[in-house]
C-alpha cells in the first residue's frame, strides 16, 4: 500500500503555530505540542497585561503628579480636588508630561489652583 501523506491544511496550520513562536525558548519554538500550549499562556498573559499597563501607566502619573506638587505646597489629592474646582479638565497623562517636560506651565497650573 503506497504511503498517503497529509493534507496541505494541517502542515499550514502547524507552520503558522510555530511562525507565532519564533523567538521562544527550548523547544516550544519548534515542536507543535508545546508550541501551543506556550501560545496559550503567551496570549492570555498579552490579553491580561494589556489592561494591567493602562493601570500601571495611570499609577505612575499620578507618582509624578504629587513628585511635582509637594514642592508647591499640595498634595496629589488636593491638587486634584483643586482642579476640579477649577473646571480645568486634563488628564493626569498630560499634566504628568507638563511636569517632567514644561515645569513652568505646570506651576501656572497649580497656582491657578491654588
Amino acid at each position: 500500500m503506497p504511503r498517503v501523506k497529509r493534507g496541505k491544511i494541517a502542515l499550514k496550520r502547524r507552520e503558522k503555530i510555530l511562525k507565532y513562536t519564533k523567538g521562544f525558548k527550548w523547544g516550544r519554538k519548534s515542536k507543535e505540542r508545546a508550541a501551543k500550549e506556550a501560545l496559550l499562556h503567551a496570549w492570555t498573559h498579552a490579553y491580561r497585561d494589556r489592561k494591567v499597563k493602562k493601570r500601571t501607566n495611570r499609577a505612575l502619573w499620578q507618582i509624578q503628579i504629587n513628585a511635582a506638587v509637594r514642592p508647591e505646597g499640595l498634595n496629589y489629592s488636593r491638587f486634584m480636588s483643586g482642579l476640579k474646582k477649577a473646571k480645568i479638565e486634563i488628564d493626569r497623562k498630560i499634566l504628568s508630561e507638563l511636569a517632567r517636560n514644561h515645569p513652568e506651565i505646570f506651576k501656572e497650573i497649580v497656582a491657578k489652583v491654588k
